[in-house]
């Protein structure tokens, strides 16, 4: 039997083109299992009712070596189960040499071996490498003054009594945008929210911040 395991990282990415693959290598839909978030650890629930499904002579079909885990031990251990433990063959469609269904002499399982081993530890390099780029990047944003994080929400009902302030020509309009640390555009949108909660008559209804 033929089985085909799809994997994509987030809900939102989409999964036709490995359907589009396993269906050109002959796989049935109703055999292609499908998980839809990140291959951070094993909690999949379709990986595991394929795996559990698998029995000695089935092939599993994946599109790239990455479907099988995110890291070298990873990827080397869920071989290791598929073909050793469940006796199963694996095809790995971009990369012919992975495929067990073919020279299953001691020389083809050898081979078969040494790459896999050796492209789990490239994608395994390549992941480390980019999450280093990342923490790079992102230090050197932070040098130049780049925030991260969730950007603040001005709320007008916290600036009420600023506003009041303004009105009884205690501050300036210059004085208040600097006490409210914004730039000019968010102080106009803040300011005009007040003025029509004042024109409707609620700035009585809600809480005024002490300034």
């Amino acid at each position: 039997m033929y089985y085909g395991y799809v994997r994509v990282s987030t809900k939102e990415q989409n999964e036709d083109r490995q359907l589009i693959a396993m269906r050109e290598y002959g796989v049935r839909r109703k055999n292609i299992y499908v998980d839809k978030q990140s291959g951070k650890d094993f909690e999949r629930t379709n990986y595991k009712r394929l795996i559990k499904r698998l029995k000695a002579g089935d092939v599993m079909i994946v599109k790239s070596i990455d479907r099988l885990g995110r890291n070298y031990s990873e990827i080397i251990e869920e071989w290791r189960k598929i073909t050793q433990i469940k006796k199963a063959d694996i095809v790995v469609i971009d990369m012919p040499l992975l495929d067990t269904t073919k020279n299953k002499d001691m020389f083809g399982t050898f081979i078969s071996d040494l790459v896999l081993q050796i492209l789990s530890f490239v994608a395994e390099n390549e992941r480390v490498n980019i999450r280093q780029r990342q923490a790079e990047g992102i230090a050197a944003a932070k040098a130049k003054g780049v925030k991260f994080g969730r950007p603040i929400v001005y709320k007008a009902e916290d600036y009420i009594e600023l506003y009041e302030r303004f009105k009884r020509k205690e501050i300036s309009q210059k004085e208040a945008m600097a006490i409210m640390g914004v730039c000019e555009s968010t102080y106009y949108r803040v300011i005009n929210e007040i003025k029509e909660m004042d024109r409707k008559g609620e700035l009585g209804k809600v809480y005024k911040n002490p300034w």
